[in-house]
Order: structure tokens, then sequence, then C-alpha cells
């Protein structure tokens, strides 16, 4: 036991002298002896503190504890800690089960602290006390944070036996670290008690004190005293150059909640600002020495205090009344109007809400978003605080912080995103600090953390209500998971707006809230908003907004355009019945090959906002939008038809609301026949094209700042061209592009050995403009002199590997600059040797020279107007005659012109390919075809061509749909075995699209023509429309063939001889030509499967019982030589199906008059020879006559109706 109390004196003895020594230190005055006086006062302080626990009965002195100055507190304590000298084991259990599961709570330290409380930093001017706290010693001071203040604790040395420390986080740019003051400070020293007055102190009461502001010209009281309870306390004001706040006093005799006089009062002084955290509503108190002043926008005057005003406890047996030399009239005496709570009121006045006024007292149970301060009040209400400045508490308020909201708003259904109710305060209430938390802070996303600056300027700039404050938070949220940290640092896209240094987030919110803001909005007004009676603040009437817009990620976006298509993706809603019944398995796998579904931007619900940066792709030659999550391919085109042609927009910020979102779909699907469209087991495979389409005007193009330097690693873009300090560049004009397609190149002399693979590349030709020119400065310099046999050098440019990306860019008639940085070279630009391709083709070319651009080398858009003595450059695109293109000459076999896209189908692969073996099936890939209208001035009917893309073209490039309008340039054109003009993609084909299809697929009518004008001089139309009557049949074939191989499948069975037919379904066929006349001249028409039900004016059930008969034979035909000529019928004519269709092709349910829509069975595209005119003999009377007749044209069903009877007279 002894040797127990001797260890116990020994440790004491050397606790003791550490901290006389850290006392001394830390503690005392600098430069003056060591004050013993304090020492053990500091040491007593600390003891009776310690025994003040009961557990701590053994040791007289916290042996375990140490002392800590502020210095060592902020420059060694990395961690979030917490000290509890005063609390026992037992109380510490407890007040950490009060912060509740799932949290981390503050890890216990065995550290003293001692400091002075002051209300000024030590680097700051007595006018700039803002009424923040510190505790202060001889090595520094340390903000902190009290749930209490007594005025009379400032200035004097304590002990904190209660404390929380938090370290400023690593990624916060909040400020500095600060202290957490837990329960009552213990004085070192007596605090010296306020001495109680001579005399009574005479003060007035907010009665009176409201009458003096109306009558002070008849009342002249200098400098009074005003008494009462205080009613309400506004929030801190901070403006640029001052802070102020108001508090309002009522009568002592009535209770909280009940109406009475009340008085305001405006504290203004730098030095009283710590009032704020003194007042308490519910006590009473005296103000010393007022004066009336009067405020901005206020019409009345309004009472403030003095440098010289004190803030004192009322105690009621050391005040007395003052008594006004005037009788006060009984007028006088009426109560100035209050305030009109909004929850009295219930009605509501259009699409505007009110609010209810409150008080509320809760846990903050999660952060929502820090720099916005928006957080969660018992898992259940939303906290917005961002409408007052609460700098110095946001850095306090975590999960765990229990806080008093006074006259706060509560706000239901606000929308914007938003479902939970919203409790906001304005400036006429105030957050009370109840308690701390006892839980370490969250780690938060840093868009979290960052951007306070920015949300103040959205509240108090912008002046967005709270509806659409939440959504431009939950807005400014997604921007930054797109474009942070690679993009952008989000210290610069959360900046705030300065002049001449706009916001890059506000630039992207903007053009969404500029619609529903309505104009002539007031403008928040401080003063107005503290004072005004009846209470006018943004929360007390609002709207329910609906979400303006979202800005999804590119990947979710491409997600949900796929999602959409496929659940639109509908076999028998591509295919119609009537048409798909009679198609072979074949054709009608093929028809189902290839899809698209556009969807316009209107379509989203919330309206979905399409943001990206816009690179060039080096993989696939293409423009794309990129976020953090994907990169989605994209087609800009400006308003007059032209392509993107500036690089340097690569690496902006491209919004854009009005787009269309593409889905191309190919499935390959092996369905028997039309009657399983719905067993989605026959689909093998499926595969989504995605891309955007949008129109320059439509989008708002933002440059991107360059990445600053922080704690971030800079990430560039090789996409992204930078100006460069030093270089040279020669400007050319382009001729033309080929196609990007994989190249073959030769292994050079010298390279390493490797066995060559395709390159991914394109070629252009083009002109020199000008010699070389070296950088100056921030342009260019002269061009260098050419000799006579360099002037307008033809020139070959080769771009592959990372110079891809320059493919969306070039296009025939523009100027380009190529742009080579670094130090001046001599003969850069100039023809390559040995490292070129063969002279011999370029020569043949009519190109002298041939240049591979290098990777690091950039373009620019140039201009001819930069080089003098060159003229205006045509813009207009290439066009072959018509002509030309449909001739059957092909000496020139390369055409270019610009079509309308009327379908697109994926075809057949071409016969050898077919033949290959079963096992290799899966490597043929088919072609695509596209079906197009030319565009030609001199017109009138555009013709329709063919276009086939095969490998190595495929995929085509985007853009080409059904609709669009493209310009073609050098397709091979070529003619067919059956004499049909089709045109083909080759390498030096490029394609340039002109315009989107348009929104609505509605086409203009078929033209209504007689049939003599199809024999007229120049291009008739291939489609239209006639009234003419029925002559006679001159055929009709009803046939039942096989599925798959189209074998007579007669009673439905295949008929193949050797059985291995897999297919276990048939189909019917049928058709029927017509002679019709419409008194002009005479045609053939033939009708095919549906349309001949319609032209023996059958009904579909009648239709169906005629083919349900001939599926027994599996054919039916019957040929009409002329009227009255014996029908030549290959089918047993004493049959009932046969003679029944014989009786009903004579008789005058077919024989009638029509409105028929057709196309000419001779393409266009078809260059066979015409036939000629015939000699026929006509018989008229007794006189016989012969005349030359042009053959019957030949024309196509597409619809068959009845003709409109004529109104009867009236």
């Amino acid at each position: 036991m002894a040797a127990c109390r001797a260890q116990a004196s020994a440790s004491e003895q050397a606790w003791l002298e550490a901290a006389q020594t850290f006392i001394q230190a830390t503690l005392s005055p600098a430069g003056k002896e060591p004050n013993k006086q304090l020492t053990q006062s500091v040491i007593d302080c600390v003891k009776e503190t310690w025994l003040s626990q009961r557990e701590n009965q053994d040791f007289t002195l916290p042996l375990n504890y140490s002392f800590v100055s502020v210095q060592n507190l902020q420059t060694h304590q990395r961690m979030p800690c917490c000290s509890h000298l005063s609390r026992s084991g037992h109380a510490h259990q407890a007040w950490s089960q009060g912060a509740g599961p799932g949290g981390s709570l503050l890890p216990r330290e065995p550290l003293l602290l001692l400091g002075t409380l002051i209300n000024l930093s030590e680097d700051l001017e007595q006018e700039c006390r803002s009424g923040s706290l510190y505790v202060r010693d001889n090595t520094g001071s340390v903000g902190c944070e009290l749930t209490d203040l007594d005025l009379s604790w400032l200035g004097h040395l304590f002990l904190f036996p209660s404390w929380s420390y938090l370290p400023p986080a690593k990624k916060n740019s909040l400020g500095e670290g600060h202290l957490e003051l837990w329960g009552t400070p213990v004085p070192v020293f007596p605090l010296a008690g306020r001495p109680d007055p001579l005399t009574p102190i005479p003060v007035l009461y907010p009665e009176k004190a409201s009458c003096l502001l109306r009558y002070r010209k008849r009342h002249k009281v200098k400098e009074p005293n005003l008494a009462g309870k205080l009613v309400r306390l506004s929030a801190l004001v901070i403006t640029q150059n001052k802070r102020y706040f108001v508090l309002t006093l009522g009568e002592l005799s009535h209770a909280e909640g009940q109406a009475g006089s009340q008085v305001s009062v405006i504290v203004q002084i730098p030095a009283q600002m710590v009032w704020h955290r003194v007042l308490r509503p519910g006590r009473a108190y005296i103000l010393t020495k007022l004066r009336v002043t009067k405020t901005r926008g206020r019409r009345y005057s309004i009472w403030t205090t003095i440098p010289s005003s004190d803030l004192v406890p009322l105690r009621p047996d050391y005040v007395q009344e003052l008594e006004l030399d005037i009788r006060f009239l009984e007028a006088d005496l009426i109560p100035l109007p209050q305030p009109t709570n909004s929850k009295d009121s219930g009605r509501q006045e259009g699409l505007f809400r009110n609010s209810k006024v409150l008080h509320y007292l809760g846990t903050v149970t999660d952060v929502l978003n820090e720099s916005a301060s928006l957080y969660i009040l018992d898992g259940e209400l939303i906290l917005c605080l961002a409408y007052q400045h609460i700098r110095g508490l946001r850095r306090v308020i975590r999960p765990g912080v229990r806080l008093e909201l006074r006259d706060v708003h509560l706000l239901q259904s606000v929308g914007g995103g938003t479902t939970r109710p919203v409790l906001a305060l304005c400036l006429h209430g105030t957050v009370l600090l109840q308690s701390f938390s006892p839980l370490k802070p969250e780690s938060l996303p840093p868009f979290k953390v960052r951007g306070a600056s920015l949300y103040e300027q959205l509240v108090w700039e912008c002046q967005l209500g709270l509806p659409l404050y939440l959504w431009a938070t939950k807005a400014l949220e997604e921007l930054a998971c797109k474009l942070c940290p690679y993009v952008l640092r989000y210290h610069q896209f959360l900046r705030h707006s300065s002049p001449g240094n706009p916001s890059l987030a506000l630039q992207l919110l903007a053009p969404s809230w500029d619609v529903l803001i309505p104009r002539g909005t007031p403008v928040r007004h401080a003063y107005s908003e503290l004072l005004e009676e009846p209470h006018h603040c943004p929360h007390q009437k609002y709207t329910q907004v609906q979400t303006p817009c979202s800005f999804p990620t590119l990947l979710d976006l491409a997600e949900e355009g796929q999602r959409r298509a496929w659940a639109a993706f509908d076999p028998k809603a591509l295919l119609p019945l009537s048409e798909a019944a009679h198609l072979t398995s074949c054709q009608l796998n093929r028809h189902l090959a290839w899809s698209w579904l556009c969807l316009p931007s209107c379509v989203f619900q919330p309206a979905q906002v399409l943001l990206g940066v816009l690179v060039a792709s080096s993989h696939k030659g293409c423009l794309q939008l990129r976020d953090l999550r994907a990169s989605l391919p994209c087609m800009p085109l400006t308003e007059n038809s032209q392509p993107l042609t500036d690089p340097k927009l690569i690496g902006c910020l491209v919004r854009v609301e009005k787009f269309r979102l593409v889905v191309e779909r190919e499935v390959r699907s092996s369905f028997p026949s039309w009657k399983e469209l719905d067993a989605a087991g026959f689909i093998q495979k499926k595969q989504a094209r995605v891309y955007v389409q949008f129109l320059l005007p439509d989008a708002l193009i933002l440059p991107v700042p360059r990445p600053t330097f922080d704690s971030e690693s800079p990430q560039t873009d090789p996409s992204c061209p930078e100006e460069p300090r030093v270089g040279q560049s020669r400007l050319f004009l382009l001729s033309h592009k080929e196609a990007l397609m994989k190249r073959n190149f030769c292994v050079l002399p010298g390279a390493r050995l490797r066995p060559p693979k395709p390159t991914l590349s394109f070629y252009v030709s083009g002109t020199w403009l000008c010699g070389t020119q070296r950088k100056e400065g921030s342009g260019w310099g002269p061009p260098e002199s050419l000799g006579v046999e360099n002037k307008d050098q033809k020139v070959s440019l080769i771009f592959l590997g990372s110079s891809v990306r320059w493919f969306p860019f070039l296009y025939p008639n523009q100027v380009y600059r190529l742009v080579a940085p670094g130090p001046s070279t001599p003969m850069l630009f100039e023809t390559e040797g040995s490292s070129g391709p063969s002279q011999r083709p370029l020569e043949l070319a009519g190109t002298q020279s041939c240049l591979t651009v290098q990777e690091e080398w950039t373009l620019e858009l140039g201009s001819s107007q930069d080089i003098p003595n060159v003229p205006e450059i045509s813009k207009a695109l290439p066009e072959s005659s018509l002509t030309h293109l449909l001739s059957d000459n092909i000496s020139n076999s390369l055409v270019s012109f610009s079509a309308e896209i009327l379908s697109r189908i994926l075809c057949e692969p071409p016969l050898a390919l077919r033949r290959i073996k079963p096992e290799n099936a899966g490597a043929v890939k088919t072609g695509v075809k596209l079906t197009v209208a030319l565009e030609m001035d001199d017109c009138d009917y555009p013709p329709h061509l063919d276009i086939y893309i095969e490998e190595p073209h495929l995929p085509p490039q985007i853009g080409l749909l059904p609709g669009a309008r493209v310009h073609f340039s050098q397709l091979e054109k070529k003619i067919s075995r059956s004499n049909i003009v089709y045109c083909c993609f080759r390498p030096s084909t490029s394609v340039q699209v002109l315009s989107f299809p348009p929104e609505t697929q509605a086409r203009a009518p078929l033209p209504h023509i007689y049939l003599a004008e199809l024999f007229q001089g120049g291009r008739g139309p291939f489609q239209a429309t006639a009234s003419c009557h029925v002559v006679f049949v001159l055929s009709l074939q009803i046939l039942w063939v096989c599925a798959h191989c189209t074998s007579l499948a007669p009673q439905g069975r295949c008929s193949r001889q050797d059985h291995n037919c897999p297919a276990q379904t048939a189909i019917s066929q049928a058709s029927i030509r017509l002679l019709v006349e419409d008194g002009t001249a005479e045609a053939t028409v033939t009708c095919r499967n549906h349309l001949v039900a319609a032209a023996l004016g059958l009904s579909p059930s009648d239709w169906t019982s005629v083919l349900e008969c001939a599926r027994r034979p599996g054919r039916v035909a019957l040929q009409f030589t002329g009227p009255g000529a014996p029908t030549e019928s290959p089918s047993k004519a004493h049959e009932p199906l046969a003679l029944f269709l014989r009786t009903l092709c004579g008789s005058p349910s077919v024989l009638r008059p029509i409105k028929l829509s057709f196309a000419l069975e001779r393409r266009p595209s078809d260059v066979t020879p015409l036939e000629p005119a015939r000699l026929q003999q006509f018989q008229c009377g007794e006189l016989s006559l012969r005349t030359k007749v042009n053959p019957r044209p030949r024309l196509l069903c597409l619809s068959l109706q009845e003709p409109e009877l004529p109104a009867a007279p009236s």
C-alpha cells in the first residue's frame, strides 16, 4: 500500500511539474516573471472539476490527462476528437448512446484545454468584429461555438471541461478547424458579477416605445432604455460592408403566442454582433441608450443601438417605467399592426400556396448538401438554411446536432424533384443551437462541400424561390457528377459568377429557370423582409414547381433510348399483316433485320438536357459528346444544312435542350412465317446503335477552362487542341474527301517486322493556297513565296492513327489551316520521299505531293481572305447531271448527287457469299440497300435510285435514315443484268448529311394525272393516282408456296422431292393483271396479294374463303385473251373455284370505275430501250384504219379504292 502511495505521489509530482511548465509558457503573460497565483488557480480549477466526479476519488489529479495548447491542437490533431474531464464513464456512455445507431462517435482524448474566451481574432480590427468567438492562449487562437453564452465570460480565462475539436477537412473549402464547447466553461478566477444599480433603471416598455417612435417630436426623451421579453430574433444579416440583426421585444405580461405591443430594435454596431449569440427568445432584457434611425425602404423609424449601448438581463426589482410628460391619447395606445401569421390563412390565391410559420425542435439526421445548406431533420423533414447567412453555423451542423428553429416556414409539396416537406428559414426567423453532435463528421463528396458562394448567389442574386432552388441544387449535383473532376475541377465548376467571368454552372442552369421566373418578380430586400408588417418573404407564398429538366449522364440517356426502342419493337407493327402474310421466311426476316426509332427530346418527362464535352474520336472518326461515364456519337448541323467544320469547338461544353435520340436496331431472327411474329424465341440476336442529332442554333456552346492546379492531378484530352505558341502552318483548299475505312499500308524499308494490318484512315485531296507561314505572336506571319512551278500545287493528305479525329470536320470547298507545333522545320509540308507511297499513282491522279498528317498536328478552319489574290470559293456541292445518271453510258462511272433517303433495308449478300459453308455462316455480313429520291433542279418528279453499301463500308456512318437529305460524292454507277442503274460505295465515296428526317413522316399526296400524261416528253411521275375504268381482266393467279423454299405447297405441304425443307408453313400469294383506261389512254395494272381482293370486290371474309379453297390444289391460274375470247386456264375449268373466279372476273363488280394509286413497273433507273410504237388496225364501220399505237404502260397497284360519288344536286 505504501508503495502504491509513493508511486502515486511521484506521478502527481511529475504531472504538477508538467502543468507548471505548460501554464507559464501558454497562459502567463509573455515577457513577465512566472505567476504562481495563476499556476495554483489553474491547478485548483482542474482538481475541483476532476473531483466533481464521484468516480474519481482515488486520485486527486487527472494523471492520465495532459495539457494541450491551441497551437498543438491545430498542428498535431489531424483527426476529430473530444475530451470530457468532468464527465464520468457512465455519463459518457449515456452521452454516446444519445447519438443513435449508425454513427461513428468522436474518439475521446485525455486532453486539458484552457484559454481566454474572446470575440475578436488577433488579426482583425475592432471595427471588423463579426460576432465570432475564439479561444486564445499565448500560442494562438481557434474559432469556437457554444450553445449558450454570457457576456460576462468574454475576456476571462476558462477551463473547458467538455469540448470537441474538428480539424479542417482535406477537401473542404470552409476554412480552419474549430472547437465545440459543451456545457458551461469553468472560470479559473471567480467572475465579478454585475453590481446592482444604486437607483432603479428608467425603462420604456414596448407599448410606449412604439408610440414614442410615432410622436418623438412631441416627446423629447434622450437615449431611452427599452425593456421587454424577447419574442423574436432575426437572422444575422451579412452584407458586403456590414452586419446587423433585428430583435423584437414584447410586453412582459403576454404569454408566448399572444398578441400584444411589440417594438423592434436593429443592432448594427460591430462590437455588439456577439449579442446575437447571447439573446434567447422568451427571456427578458434591457437595452440601454437607444436612438431612433431611419432605414432604407422603411416608411417609419426604428430604434437602434449606439456604441455605448448595453445588453442587461431584466430584473423587475431594479427597473422603473419611465413616465412621459404628455398624457397619451387613447388612440395613440393602439398597437401597430402585427404580421399576419400565414398559418391562420387557409385560403389559396390561384396557384399560390401559403406556408405555415411555426417553431420546431429537432435533430439533424443527414446532410443533403452542406454547401447548399440542406439537411434532413428527424429523418422526415428537409431543412433549408440557404436563405440566411450561416457561414459559421454550417461547420457545426452534422448528424446528431440538435437545433431549435424559431419562426420557420413549413412548405409542403414544393415539387422540383422533392417529395418531403421542407422547413425553410427566412431572415425573420432564427436557428438556435441546442446541443452539439457526438458523431464524427461524415466524408462527403466534393460537390457537397464546395461552392457555398455559388449557392448564395442563387438565393441573393438570381432570386430563386425555394422550389426552384431545390431543383437547382439537385441539377448542380447531377452536373458535377457528369463533369467533375476530369473535365473540370470542382472548384472551377462550382465557383460563383463575377463581372466579366460568368459561372459555368449558372450558364448551364439559367436557360431552364429563365422561363419559370415570372418577369417583375420583386427583388429580395433584407430590410423589408426583417421589418415590414405584414411580413413578406420568399417562403410566404410559393407555387409547386414541376421539375424543369434533368441532366442525365450520357450512359443513362443511351440506356433509356435502348430500353424504349426495344419496348417499342413490335414485328407486327413494323410489317402490316396484309403485307407480312404473303412474305417468305427470308423476306420476312430481312424486313425485320433493321429498323430505327427517333425519340425527340419532348417525349422525355421531365425534359432531358443533353450535356457533354464535344470530342472527336480517333477510333470511329465521328464527333462524340463525352462525360465521365460514357461517350455518345452526335451529329450537329447548322440551319443552312451545313455540317460542323470548325475544329475549335473540340473540347467545348455543349448544352442542348432540343435534340433527337436515334436508336438503330439490328435483329437477327428466324421467323418461319408471319404467324410466329409474337414468339420472341425466334430472335437470336439484338443490338442497337444510339446517337444524337441536333442543330447548332439550338445548342449552348461554352468554352471549358483549362484545369488549374488542385489536389487532383490534371487530365489532358488529346482531342482538345491547344493553341501552339511556336509552329508553322499552311493553308489548303479541300476539293474531295474519301471514305473512312481500313486500308492496307505497305511495310516500309527499315520498319520493324510486323505483319501489316489494315489501318483506319482516309485521304483528302486539295490545293495549297500559299507557302508556309510561321507563328508570330497570336497570329501568323506572311507566307513564303512560291515559285511558278509550285503555284496551285495539288496535294493529297493521308490521315491515319489519331489524326483520324479530324474526319468529321473536313468537307469539300472549305479552306483549312494545317498547323505543326514546335520549332520551324524547312520543307515540312513538302512532298514525302521514301516514307510516302509511290509517286506514280499520285502522278496519274494529278497530284504533285503526298503528305501524311502527323499525330501532333492540328487543324484549323481557315479562310481564303487570309491570302490575297485568291478569288471567292464556291460552296456548291458537285452534282452529276440527270442525263448522265440515268443513261447506259458507264465511261465515267463516278457520280455525285443529293437525294432524300426513302427506305433502308438489309439486303442479301452476293450469290458467292450465300454459297458459303454452314459452319461459317455467322461470318457473312449482309449489305445495306438505300432507296433514294434524287434532287434535281430540272426535274419535277424526282426519280428513284438504289444505293448499295457493302464491306468494308459497314456499318454505314450515322445519319443515313429514311427522310434524311444526303449528298453522295463519287459513288460508282453500275448497270445490272436487267438494265437497272444502281450505285455502290467505293473507297472514293464521301457522304454529307444535309438535313435530318422530318419530325412528322407524313408525305405529300400523290399527283392526280391522266394516263396519257405517261407518254408525254420528259419524265413523268414515278408514282401517281388516276381515275379509270377496268376494261377486262388479263390474268389471275393464286398460289400456296412454302414459306422457306417457295416451292409449291398443295394442301399446305412443301412439294420438294428431297423432303429436306424444315418449314412446316405455307403462305398464299396472289396476283391479277387488269386492263384499265381513263378515256385518254390504256394501261395494264398488276395487283398483288391483298390488293387482289380489292380488285375483285371481295370482302376480307370472302377473300379468306377463296384462299382456303385454293389451298388444296396449291395453284389456281386463269388467263384471259380479250373481251369475248375464250379463257385460257391451266387449272381445270370444271372446278368450282375456277368457274367462280372466271365468272367473277367478267362481272360488273370487277369491271367498274376505280380510283387507282400506282407506281410505274418500269423504274426511272431502267435503261432498257423503250419498246417502239406498233401499227394497229382499227375498224370504224366499213372503214379500216391503221395507226401507230404506243405500248401500254405497265403499272403496279399501290392502292385501289372506289371512286367518290358526285354530290346530289340540291
